[in-house]
């Protein structure tokens, strides 16, 4: 009889293997002309979301097509819902993973990964994440550069031992919503950070203390949340919008997983520095570069119009 863990498993290898995968989801024409090239590499990015999406559900296909699955189970998308793909079948709990495309043309790793420790207990959630660049840089079809997969635990911890420093940062669960229909349900944690005085500050302080040494470590328990929502309902915070960013949180193998990207060579020139060409604003350096390595000459112009 299979497990959580022997499906986990064998979708990780099945979901690495996508690395040098293309998608034919849509192809973004050639430029016509350096300037075009120029105009396109400004403009690229804001493909992302779109692709990004189209990626992470023909993932899910891509599951489906194993033959190995076909006898004892489906991987079903779930949309809204969280994780984004799970494996339904007598197996319980069901396996999952969270499925996140990165644009690493970008400045960071935009996904957040809010969900809370406590729906990891049994490491029944991994989190994939499919860096993809369009096969000619910036033209072409989504090819998938790299693939990290991780424990979905890991990442919860990595993020809220990040963040987690009463007084000044507080990490806070969900409240218990399972009464609530399932569109209802909140699964989220949140970042709130100080707002106080130093004066309050150094009240907040002495509360703190006051737990003691061994309840300082976050605890996403009822007990020790009640803690928390102590020194919130005595002193001031504000919402953190930017918290759980995936590039943030100081996950060790995410970190590696980014370096390795951004400094894979890509037509001519690591991620990295061609990130960086795009980022500067300098055209002619950027046009210089697509010409060079990509091979965008003017005469693609005369040759598209014949």
């Amino acid at each position: 009889m299979k497990t959580t863990s022997d499906v986990i498993q064998s979708a990780s290898v099945h979901l690495a293997a996508l690395t040098g995968h293309v998608f034919d989801l849509l192809t973004i024409s050639k430029p016509i002309s350096p300037e075009a090239a120029v105009n396109l590499a400004k403009v690229v990015s804001k493909l992302s979301p779109l692709l990004g999406n189209l990626i992470e559900f023909n993932t899910v296909a891509f599951l489906n097509a194993q033959k190995e699955y076909q006898d004892y189970g489906k991987w079903k998308r779930q949309d809204p819902g969280f994780p984004d793909t799970i494996f339904s079948s007598a197996i319980q709990p069901s396996p999952g993973f969270e499925i996140k495309a990165w644009f690493p043309l970008a400045t960071e790793i935009t996904a957040r990964f809010k969900d809370s420790q406590n729906h990891f207990q049994e490491d029944q959630t991994y989190v994939c994440l499919l860096a993809w660049l369009p096969d000619q840089l910036i033209y072409g079809k989504p090819t998938i550069i790299d693939v990290c997969i991780v424990s979905g635990m890991s990442v919860a911890k990595a993020r809220d031992t990040h963040y987690h420093n009463p007084p000044d940062y507080l990490v806070m669960e969900p409240e218990d919503t399972t009464a609530r229909t399932r569109n209802l349900q909140q699964t989220n944690t949140n970042g709130y950070k100080w707002q106080g005085t130093p004066e309050q500050f150094r009240d907040a302080q002495a509360v703190v203390a006051s737990w003691g040494r061994n309840t300082l470590p976050y605890q996403p328990t009822p007990e020790y949340q009640a803690k928390l929502r102590e020194l919130i309902a005595r002193y001031p915070y504000r919402l953190d919008t930017n918290f759980a960013k995936i590039n943030r949180i100081n996950h060790a193998e995410i970190t590696a997983f980014k370096h390795k990207v951004l400094n894979a060579e890509h037509h001519g020139k690591t991620i990295r520095e061609w990130a960086r060409l795009l980022g500067r604003g300098n055209e002619t350096k950027l046009q210089e570069a697509l010409e060079d390595n990509l091979g965008i000459k003017e005469a693609d112009s005369e040759d598209s119009v014949q």
